[in-house]
């Protein structure tokens, strides 16, 4: 399968601006407290978002310096996510990219192996395989995000310059 270009704000990323590095993180309204004799509760407001940074050194910059960072931006993850268990129906937790379908694999006999599914909003069907223990199901998600202007540097120490960038980013 070919890998698709890390996107955003509907700007492909070079691939002369370098492998890009993807960190990721979930977000939440959660506190923790210890109670009166040690034990431990949690207190959750709301759950479900993400945000992280994306990364790369290369040969030219990624070309973002356009996007308008004030407005919502659309990140195209390289990213996978996914969902491991016994069920043959899963429901997906963030919204797959259109240009790249989810994928499944059953383990039979200590081996993964593809097996077909298809999406019908977030719910994944997986094909039943003979002797499979566990399903998991990948996809790369499509965030609305918020993100910052490139970080930038620049060496010139080599033989050519090499042009390093970052962006932080978190989903609406």
């Amino acid at each position: 399968m070919p890998i698709p270009t890390l996107t955003l704000g509907g700007v492909p990323i070079p691939v002369h601006s370098g492998p890009p590095e993807l960190a990721g993180e979930s977000l939440g309204g959660i506190a923790r407290a210890r109670m009166s004799l040690g034990g431990l509760v949690q207190m959750t407001h709301w759950s479900g978002k993400a945000s992280g940074t994306i990364s790369g050194q290369g040969w030219m910059p990624p070309g973002l310096d356009g996007l308008d960072y004030t407005q919502p931006l659309e990140f195209l993850s390289l990213q996978p996510e996914s969902i491991t268990g016994t069920a043959l129906a899963v429901v997906l937790n963030s919204t797959p990219r259109g240009d790249q379908a989810p994928w499944a694999l059953a383990l039979v006999e200590g081996e993964w192996l593809p097996t077909p599914c298809v999406l019908d909003g977030d719910l994944v069907t997986i094909t039943a395989v003979t002797d499979a223990v566990l399903y998991t199901v990948s996809w790369l998600p499509k965030y609305m995000v918020f993100a910052s202007r490139p970080s930038k540097n620049l060496s010139t120490g080599g033989a050519s310059a090499v042009h390093g960038w970052s962006i932080t980013w978190e989903e609406i």
